[in-house]
């Protein structure tokens, strides 16, 4: 996992959707961005139970493909997103989050000082697609 998330050799999970359908769990993708800067911090699932969470807690509550599982984002960490408003795209078939962290960090891996990513989108692709660098410049 550790290469995965601060390598830099591209490894795109082309399969993700298809796992997700083989698995037969019921979830549309919720891209989450802040609401103030509108950077995109991450994207991620949500099924009838998450939604319905997020708009009676008012944070973003999601559902883990991987653990398959509602997940409370900031619940272990602190990193909370607030949630300002909830946007439904034309096919109905996406949702946007947008949300207010109450700390610093959106994304759960750390820099090289330690620190939460404010947003999972910290690599940038090189021009021939092959590697990735980092936006940070930590690596």
């Amino acid at each position: 996992m550790k290469e995965l998330e601060e390598g830099k050799a591209l490894s795109l999970d082309f399969a993700k959707l298809a796992k997700i359908g083989a698995a037969g769990q019921h979830v549309v993708p919720v891209v989450l961005q802040h609401a103030d800067s509108k950077e995109v911090l991450y994207l991620a699932y949500a099924n009838d139970l998450a939604l319905a969470e997020t708009l009676k807690t008012r944070r973003a509550v999601l559902w883990s493909t991987s653990r398959n599982e509602l997940w409370r984002k900031g619940e272990t960490s602190g990193d909370v997103l607030e949630l300002v408003d909830v946007r439904v795209n034309c096919e109905q078939n996406s949702l946007l989050y947008l949300v207010r962290p109450k700390l610093a960090g959106a994304c759960h891996t750390r820099d090289a000082s330690g620190h939460t990513r404010r947003t999972c989108y910290y690599r940038s692709l090189d021009g021939d697609g092959r590697d990735l660098s980092f936006l940070d410049g930590m690596r």
